[in-house]
């Protein structure tokens, strides 16, 4: 054995070793990055209630819920079932859009092809949105079907005959947090659709500015009004205030109307915005409400927006391991870990967080304020991505947690349509109690839900590909929604 090639055979015993123990063997390209975008927002098509568009890419869906809101003499066909069951759930589904919209408004220039595909994701949320908010006046339908009827069966959405109740919040019964957040989608897709469709666009934030009104008037939470169809499903755990600060922010940047600006000058300090919280969802909008303000103290430089700065400050820091203010767990392998249920929606939910704030400080010349150190952007990113790649693949298991994305992924998802043959392959229907067959079998899903994100590993790493263990294995709109961002945002970096 001569010395060179010793050496050279040593070199890549270091590297194998030192790959084993960091765990980073596997750099995606901008072409894998690319690939992950356009299969996260066709995981949308499998998640479409209503009648399918002639253009349906996930084939083996079917129309389903064609008379939602019929019985109560309103139309509610459309919007997305928020998971692995057959419900439109509101809050999550207004959320949903909302982050589908701001990965758009960040990151839509890097999504090349795939943009005109995430318009449609999000107007086909926005139109449901916009039917909900508008079919009675004083009224805002936040729900599609009762949870604890639909959860008791197994069947796919095209052969629903589980009730298909309809639940709404009123001026006498009223949902403050739902109204918000609903208000918050429709601005950010009103900026998404500015250029494209004005009319749209005017149409999303006239109605966004009424149900913001209406949610502020009257104030109250609709885990109170409907305490029984939303919780524990849907509860809103934080109350209302965070989303009417979130409401107001998003139809601020909409519109630059400055009476939107007095609102959150006046109340920001009481709806939330100084807490130090560290977990952004569909629950809690108080670090993205932060990050979304910071981008006014960066452009204007006025004394008003410093605090968000600050709190957004405190919140990324949070993240960071080795700063004064690290707060976060993660895995032995890496991962962010908040919650043995989908704890993948706040892996994702950060990504996001860290991304857009990465790129307004660099937009600034800013930095990130830890303690008595400073955190540079390209910091924020380089966590971002670790956090992105551990979900595509690098990570102990060596497994993609999104279907459909790279050799080894979940086959066992908890999702009534992927689970239950379709309709083209099982014409006849298949009844509530006989799906459960396919809930418990050991075979893989006979329909590939593409681009599904599932709840993920423990925090051990371990992940359990089982239909049954629902924390794990079950996606969600919201899981999705800002990864739409995320992985934009690597597909347009040279490799």
């Amino acid at each position: 054995m001569t010395t060179s090639f010793k050496f050279s055979f040593t070199i890549e015993i270091l590297c194998l070793a030192l790959c084993s123990l960091t765990l980073s063997c596997h750099a995606f390209t901008s072409m894998d990055y690319s690939t992950a975008l356009e299969k996260s927002i066709l995981f949308f098509e499998g998640q479409r209630s209503g009648k399918l568009p002639p253009d349906q890419r996930l084939t083996w869906r079917g129309d389903s819920g064609l008379s939602d809101g019929s019985s109560y003499h309103v139309d509610l066909t459309g919007g997305y079932y928020d998971a692995g069951d057959n419900v439109k759930f509101g809050l999550p589904m207004a959320f949903t859009t909302t982050l589908l919209a701001w990965s758009v408004i960040e990151f839509g220039d890097e999504m090349g092809s795939q943009i005109e595909h995430a318009r449609a994701a999000i107007r086909w949320g926005s139109d449901y949105l916009l039917k909900a908010a508008t079919a009675t006046p004083g009224t805002l339908y936040v729900q599609v079907a009762d949870p604890n009827m639909d959860h008791k069966c197994w069947e796919r959405p095209e052969d629903m005959d589980t009730p298909r109740n309809v639940y709404k919040v009123s001026t006498q019964s009223p949902g403050s947090d739902v109204a918000a957040e609903t208000a918050a989608a429709l601005a950010a897709a009103s900026i998404v659709f500015k250029n494209s469709d004005p009319s749209y666009s005017r149409k999303l934030l006239q109605t966004a500015m009424k149900v913001f009104d209406f949610a502020d008037r009257y104030r109250g939470s609709y885990s109170d009004s409907l305490n029984s169809v939303v919780c524990p499903f849907y509860c809103s755990y934080s109350g209302y205030q965070d989303e009417l600060l979130w409401g107001a922010s998003w139809i601020h940047r909409a519109s630059q109307n400055t009476s939107y600006l007095d609102y959150i000058k006046s109340n920001g300090h009481t709806m939330g915005a100084y807490d130090d919280n560290y977990s952004f969802s569909w629950d809690d909008k108080r670090p993205g409400t932060k990050v979304l303000l910071s981008k006014d103290f960066f452009e204007k430089k006025t004394l008003e927006f410093q605090p968000y700065k600050s709190h957004s400050d405190n919140y990324i820091c949070s993240l960071i391991p080795g700063t004064s203010s690290f707060q976060a767990q993660y895995t032995p392998g890496g991962l962010l870990y908040k919650g043995s249920a989908s704890n993948l929606q706040y892996v994702t939910s950060s990504a996001l967080l860290l991304l857009t704030y990465a790129k307004y400080l660099n937009l600034n010349g800013g930095v990130a304020t830890c303690g008595s150190s400073t955190i540079t952007a390209e910091k924020l990113i380089s966590q971002a991505k670790k956090q992105v790649d551990y979900i595509l693949g690098d990570n102990p298991a060596k497994m993609s947690y999104m279907v459909g994305f790279g050799e080894r992924f979940p086959q066992h998802v908890h999702h009534r349509g992927s689970s239950v043959p379709s309709i083209h392959a099982h014409p006849t229907r298949i009844p509530c109690n006989d799906g459960f067959h396919y809930l418990d079998s050991s075979s893989p899903n006979p329909n590939v839900l593409v681009g599904a994100i599932v709840g993920g590993p423990d925090s051990r790493d371990n992940f359990a590909d089982d239909r049954n263990n629902y924390q794990q294995s079950e996606p969600a709109t919201y899981i999705n929604a800002p990864f739409v961002g995320a992985v934009a945002y690597f597909a347009a970096k040279p490799n």
